[in-house]
């Protein structure tokens, strides 16, 4: 090839947009994939009272294989919750009650030592499940956060010199406890923003508390969830749920988003000193899923403006980290990301 050849440029082929046909199409697949979950959502509200929108979330990270965290005083069922939907899934589930004398073997496993064959054979950590609660995740030291982010962003888990997969889907669904700090780790900022969402708990109505004693002081014991769901029948929504229409609209909007987080004066926003870092492209992402989750939980093949505001919140509450002068004018970072989605234009 001479000096003055240019090299060939191979741009990529661009997506026919589907047509109106192919979205009611999908529309209809979607309808009867989101008519059984929500049968599973029936299911798990026979044993909790409330918690609408912490269920959504889970929900919204199965469908988009994406972790999730769950902030909230004790006693609001965050344990219960996640324990009903794998019940209601059929799917492999292992608790994980984080200490800070936790190893990073009882996590992902070990190497056993076998003397009759002079051989170490593998024994698996709880880990390896399709759902697993990491329950008071910021009680456990370094060593174990960087042994579950590893299993949190490759989906496999290094035991000696082997790598093992780990089960299809896997989730990682953690509680932390937003008070009580005594004894605590804070999670490294690498390791939250691997949370797709960050859900916060919230105390639950007068008339729920009085449906929770109602159901849970009576005589007759708490129901037991009967699974509606296999991990199978999860793997196909999910793959209905990547193919739900996104608009060139809806993705500027998305990006416009995520971007005012980094520069909110290009955005026409008077708030750059609130904000130390704003979200990564990983939130771009999480956000462009979480909207055709939400999209798909309404039974639609196509995402709105009103999907991408209702999951924003959960999916960059957690990424926008607010500077020291913010602190001091009591702003948190929830404030800032509202006053980015109040402002930004919405298509």
């Amino acid at each position: 090839m001479s000096q003055d050849a240019a090299p060939p440029h191979h741009t990529p082929e661009a997506v026919p947009a589907p047509t109106a046909e192919d979205i009611q199409r999908l529309g209809r697949e979607i309808e009867s994939h989101a008519a059984r979950l929500g049968e599973l959502t029936r299911r798990v509200e026979q044993v909790i009272v409330g918690q609408k929108e912490m269920i959504e979330g889970l929900l919204i990270g199965l469908l988009t294989s994406g972790h999730v965290l769950l902030e909230g005083v004790p006693g609001l069922a965050k344990t219960l919750t996640v324990t009903s939907l794998a019940r209601a899934m059929h799917a492999e589930f292992k608790r994980i009650q984080f200490t800070p004398d936790l190893l990073p073997a009882d996590l992902i496993g070990t190497l056993i030592y076998n003397p009759k064959t002079a051989e170490f054979t593998p024994r698996k950590g709880p880990v390896f499940a399709n759902l697993v609660l990491a329950d008071e995740i910021n009680r456990a030291p370094a060593k174990v956060q960087s042994a579950l982010l590893e299993a949190m962003q490759e989906r496999t888990v290094t035991i000696g010199d082997e790598t093992y997969p780990l089960p299809s889907p896997f989730l990682v669904l953690a509680t932390q406890n937003p008070v009580e700090q005594e004894g605590t780790y804070p999670l490294p900022e690498a390791q939250v923003d691997r949370f797709m969402l960050k859900l916060t708990v919230s105390y639950p109505s007068r008339g729920e508390e009085r449906a929770i004693l109602d159901r849970m002081a009576g005589a007759d014991a708490v129901p037991i969830v009967e699974p509606v769901m296999r991990p199978d029948d999860l793997l196909r929504a999910r793959e209905a749920c990547r193919r739900i229409h996104l608009d060139a609209k809806i993705r500027d909007y998305i990006v416009d988003l995520v971007h005012a987080t980094r520069e909110p004066a290009e955005a026409g926003l008077d708030i750059d000193r609130l904000i130390e870092f704003g979200a990564s492209p990983r939130a771009t992402l999480a956000l462009t899923h979480a909207s055709r989750a939400r999209a798909f939980l309404d039974g639609r093949g196509y995402v709105t403006p009103s999907d991408v505001k209702r999951v924003a919140m959960d999916v960059l509450r957690h990424r926008v980290v607010i500077s020291y002068e913010a602190e001091a004018e009591e702003r948190t970072s929830e404030s800032v990301v509202r006053q980015i989605l109040d402002h930004v234009p919405v298509p």
